[in-house]
């Protein structure tokens, strides 16, 4: 089996990033003429060929409503955004707003002032909302494909600013790259990305094939993706030191969108929950805390024998039915700790020369 990109995916990466190298916050009408828009709705391509746009257009810090406009595919020649946790990006460059409860609203609302101002985020007001097409779980699960593939593309880039300066900086009459406290740091940052690029791509893929495993895949890279983008973004300035949180450098850009992209649908522990109760057999429909297997009763009452181990780790010990108190067991004094063989040896030898050199000493 083959998981390797196709040839004509490859070609799509290499002419993506040559064209968002130079134009790196291009218009809708530029994304339309290079065929772009639509890709999701198109028989032609697949989540893959959008998977690859997504994750470049994350490196460039895309600053328009391309992604959401393509995760929402919804029909027509409007750009739609997708209102998340009560805030829509893009609010001012989109014509309609796909709501969770799958409405699509004019855009129309206050822009709000923000940490990432690329974001452009508002809150929508509620006017002339009719039925879009689709269902949100599917929504859903492209969009935190999306936001994973995003943030791989922040996280890759930032751990590329960091080795290329780590590179050229020189301290102490050596690259600061040959010092384990920098490459250690920035070999840290790369593992995290890569094995979140390795989840956003199988995302991607079960989207793509509409796999039974795709909400948990979704939930797995969005959870590894931005929280690796955060860490190779703080491994990054760190390694920059004092240029790398200054405001001419690109990397504070960086970190505030890998910080919301963090937050967006969820943190990542709230997704490993989810995760961790579709593999442990617990039904959606039921609560959280409710298990489909009723738990192992402690107690040998319920028909079944108490482990040993189990049994002494919560036994209590039985109360005399005689009147009489039996006497209180004597404590054993503690034992005085030794500290190591070589630091007595030390210390005697400390106290040897000490006493030597005061009996040397003329007495007045």
């Amino acid at each position: 089996m083959d998981f390797s990109f196709t040839p004509e995916q490859e070609d799509l990466r290499r002419e993506a990033r040559a064209f968002l190298e130079q134009h790196p916050s291009p218009s809708m009408d530029q994304l339309a003429e290079l065929g772009w828009v639509g890709i999701l709705r198109s028989e032609d391509f697949t989540y893959l060929d959008a998977a690859v746009l997504f994750e470049e257009l994350g490196r460039v810090l895309y600053d328009g409503p391309y992604v959401l406009n393509e995760v929402a595919a919804q029909p027509g020649d409007e750009i739609w955004s997708i209102e998340i946790d009560g805030f829509v990006p893009h609010l001012a460059q989109v014509g309609r707003v796909l709501t969770p409860d799958m409405q699509g609203t004019a855009a129309q609302g206050e822009t709000l002032t923000t940490v990432d101002e690329t974001l452009g985020l508002g809150r929508v007001s509620p006017n002339g909302a009719e039925r879009a097409e689709g269902d949100w779980l599917e929504v859903r699960r492209r969009l935190l494909t999306a936001l994973a593939l995003e943030a791989v593309g922040i996280g890759s880039k930032a751990v590329e600013l960091a080795v290329a300066f780590a590179k050229e900086r020189e301290q102490f009459g050596k690259k600061i790259g040959t010092y384990q406290a920098i490459s250690h740091s920035l070999v840290d940052a790369y593992v995290a990305v890569e094995l979140a690029r390795s989840l956003a791509l199988w995302a991607a893929w079960s989207v793509a094939e509409g796999d039974d495993a795709a909400e948990l895949a979704a939930a797995a890279a969005k959870s590894q993706a931005a929280e690796a983008a955060v860490l190779a973004c703080e491994k990054s300035i760190q390694a920059h030191g004092g240029i790398g949180f200054t405001w001419e450098h690109p990397l504070h850009r960086y970190y505030k969108r890998a910080l919301w992209l963090e937050g967006a649908l969820g943190y990542g522990r709230e997704h490993r929950a989810e995760i961790a109760r579709s593999l442990l057999g617990y039904s959606p429909a039921r609560p959280p805390g409710s298990a489909r297997r009723p738990p192992v009763a402690l107690s040998s009452a319920a028909g079944r024998s108490t482990p040993r181990c189990v049994a002494q780790a919560t036994r209590r010990p039985a109360r005399s039915s005689s009147s009489s108190t039996s006497p209180t067991p004597t404590r054993s004094p503690p034992r005085r700790r030794r500290s190591a063989p070589w630091t007595r040896s030390w210390t005697t030898q400390a106290s040897r020369s000490l006493r030597r050199s005061s009996s040397c000493r003329p007495r007045s």
